[in-house]
């Protein structure tokens, strides 16, 4: 049975949020669009605000569903699925699990190397240029 995982873009002034694995993890060292693996009982909306204050200290407002990305890792199977996130105060108050964060105009998206759950939905961002305004 594949995780269900919620991953957020985090929006704030034109940036998104993207977090580097940690050293010794499974993908470690890649980047990645943070969140988290659902508990039992919570929606996938519910499992990313959780995710996102546990991880950096975020309060956040979870909008709308993008897309789901299944991949098949060694460790296991997985199901991400994707929201867009706005962070109103930006400030990350702790870094539990990456090894570093930055924030990148969705442009900068290509220059990173992402895990492959995580590389669709650059694709998918991209695509829609939604952020061409920004």
């Amino acid at each position: 049975m594949a995780k269900q995982v919620s991953t957020g873009i985090i929006l704030h002034e034109g940036k998104i949020l993207i977090g580097q694995r940690k050293r010794g993890k499974p993908q470690e060292l890649l980047w990645e669009f943070p969140g988290g693996k659902q508990e039992e009982g919570e929606t996938m909306p519910e499992c990313l605000y959780r995710e996102l204050k546990e991880e950096f200290g975020l309060e956040t407002k979870i909008g709308d569903f993008i897309m789901t990305s299944p991949y098949d890792y060694e460790t296991g199977s997985i199901v991400l699925h994707a929201y867009f996130v706005s962070a109103p105060q930006a400030e990350i108050k702790k870094l539990d699990a990456h090894e570093q964060y930055k924030w990148v105009s969705p442009q900068e998206l290509a220059n990173y190397d992402f895990a492959p759950a995580d590389k669709p939905i650059v694709t998918e961002l991209l695509r829609r240029k939604i952020f061409n305004a920004a």
